[in-house]
């Protein structure tokens, strides 16, 4: 990005060339917005409805990261804790991502200012080397170096019914303090309204963007009258919004939110969902950490400039 208020030919080159992989959207960027402007403003924090407990609305998603990451995942979990930030979403399914999470943690010592949350996935490992149901979670807690964690989620569905008697369990035993389940899958969507009414959840984890708002029409709306807490995947839509961003201009009314990249519009449209608690934007860059999480600070729209922001976004550029 050569520019605060556009997408470069740089970054689509670096997208077209393969920089971007998998569900946590490695997203190649220009320079972040100055920071010392961006820090000073108020961080934005949203409630957990279980608890009260008040967590900012920008955390870090990863991957399936391998050891030739570890120091880029090491600045960034530094940085993020410089900057006000606490949630990390992984799973024992993606590569190397809690151990390397776990020794960042240890090394830096703020292992008790973070939010972790990991996933597993309930029946057998049907060939998988990952392991399931209690087996996983143990093995996450080591790898992690944690004796706990903050959420433990069902991932993408699979085994809720197995899963919820241990993982209630657990959470009386102080390993765990929240229960949820998740989906990145629109296909998805219908079935886990349905585990959303049946099982005593504290969060959900579903794929929201501003280009893809399905969970807005019936999801998110259950999800605030259910009372739980909602964290927002694939904010960029796995870099396709990046894509289609490239040859277009933010809009001069940007700056009215503190917006001054695309990362940070499609953030804030985001979190600015009365029922979302935390987006949760992959990187594995430390200047995309610090433009990522400068979205969750500052000004947010209000109901009239989140349509406002999709009539600019749904035009043709």
């Amino acid at each position: 990005m050569t520019a605060r208020t556009n997408c470069s030919v740089s970054r689509r080159d670096l997208l077209e060339a393969g920089v971007v992989a998998g569900i946590a959207t490695l997203l190649p960027r220009g320079l972040p917005a100055a920071e010392p402007a961006e820090s000073s403003r108020p961080l934005i924090t949203r409630t957990i409805p279980a608890s009260g407990e008040r967590i900012p609305a920008i955390g870090i998603g990863t991957d399936s990261f391998s050891d030739s990451v570890r120091d880029d995942i090491h600045a960034e979990l530094k940085r993020m804790s410089e900057l006000g930030g606490t949630v990390i979403d992984t799973a024992a399914s993606y590569g190397d991502s809690e151990a390397l999470i776990g020794q960042a943690l240890e090394s830096l010592g703020t292992r008790d200012k973070m939010f972790i949350a990991t996933k597993l996935v309930g029946g057998t490992s049907s060939g998988s080397s990952t392991p399931t149901g209690a087996a996983s979670f143990q093995r996450s807690l080591e790898r992690l170096k944690t004796s706990r964690v903050e959420l433990l989620q069902v991932h993408n569905l699979n085994g809720v019914a197995a899963l919820i008697p241990l993982m209630q369990e657990w959470k009386k035993a102080g390993k765990i303090r929240y229960i949820g389940v998740t989906t990145s899958r629109v296909s998805q969507h219908a079935e886990i309204m349905d585990v959303m009414r049946n099982y005593p959840f504290d969060f959900i984890q579903v794929d929201y963007s501003i280009a893809n708002r399905d969970a807005a029409e019936a999801i998110l709306p259950l999800a605030l009258e259910r009372k739980l807490a909602v964290l927002a995947n694939l904010p960029f839509g796995r870099a396709s919004l990046f894509r289609q961003a490239s040859e277009r201009q933010l809009p001069g009314w940007a700056a009215d939110i503190d917006v001054t990249t695309w990362a940070q519009y499609f953030l804030k449209y985001v979190i600015s969902h009365p029922a979302v608690t935390c987006a949760i934007p992959g990187s594995t860059k430390l200047s995309h950490l610090v433009d990522n999480q400068a979205a969750g600070r500052g000004r947010l729209p209000d109901a009239a400039l989140r349509r406002k922001m999709e009539e600019y976004w749904d035009r043709k550029s």
